[in-house]
């Protein structure tokens, strides 16, 4: 049995690295947001507006145990899952952790590409979200780095996510059961 945890920064590619890794491995995705946007029928957005960020948190963690009950899964979390409550514990108790560690730099560029849908950074520029991602870095990174696997993203070509996923492969090969 096999669970694996992608964590890291908003834009850092959980998703989209998540669902080709999951593929690779036979393993089922599971994305912790669009979960949560099914169980509620809402969007992250509506649901962090209509519950305020400790009603959102305390939803995102009963989730959290609710998926972490899967077996044979890989599953992307929110930026901010492990952060909160005993979320990182859980995680790493439950199963493999992987923290996808990006630039600030590198996550403005990409964020830059879909601020619509992100109320926090939809009016920044890029120097402005370069700074706010930098100073949330630093408080996220206590918990980020808790994770069994840190996977530098810097070293690998943003354009090449196939090549991405077999080094991600190669590095959670001694971590993962056949």
């Amino acid at each position: 049995m096999q669970k694996i945890f992608l964590i890291g920064y908003m834009g850092s590619g959980k998703t989209t690295i998540g669902k080709c890794l999951a593929s690779e491995m036979n393993l089922q995705f599971v994305d912790l947001d669009l979960f949560m946007e099914n169980y509620y029928r809402k969007k992250i957005g509506e649901i962090f507006k209509e519950k305020g960020e400790e009603g959102f948190r305390l939803s995102e963690k009963k989730a959290l145990r609710e998926v972490s009950s899967f077996e044979n899964v890989l599953i992307s979390t929110g930026g901010g899952t492990p952060c909160f409550f005993d979320n990182m514990e859980t995680m790493n108790k439950e199963g493999l952790t992987v923290y996808l560690k990006t630039s600030p730099e590198r996550l403005a560029g990409r964020l830059n590409q879909n601020k619509s849908n992100r109320p926090l950074i939809r009016n920044k520029n890029t120097e402005e979200l370069i700074s706010f991602i930098s100073e949330n870095l630093k408080e996220r990174e206590v918990f980020y780095n808790q994770a069994q696997v840190i996977f530098d993203l810097e070293k690998s070509d943003p354009t090449c996510i196939n090549q991405t996923v077999d080094d991600l492969m190669i590095c959670l090969t001694p971590y993962c059961k056949s």
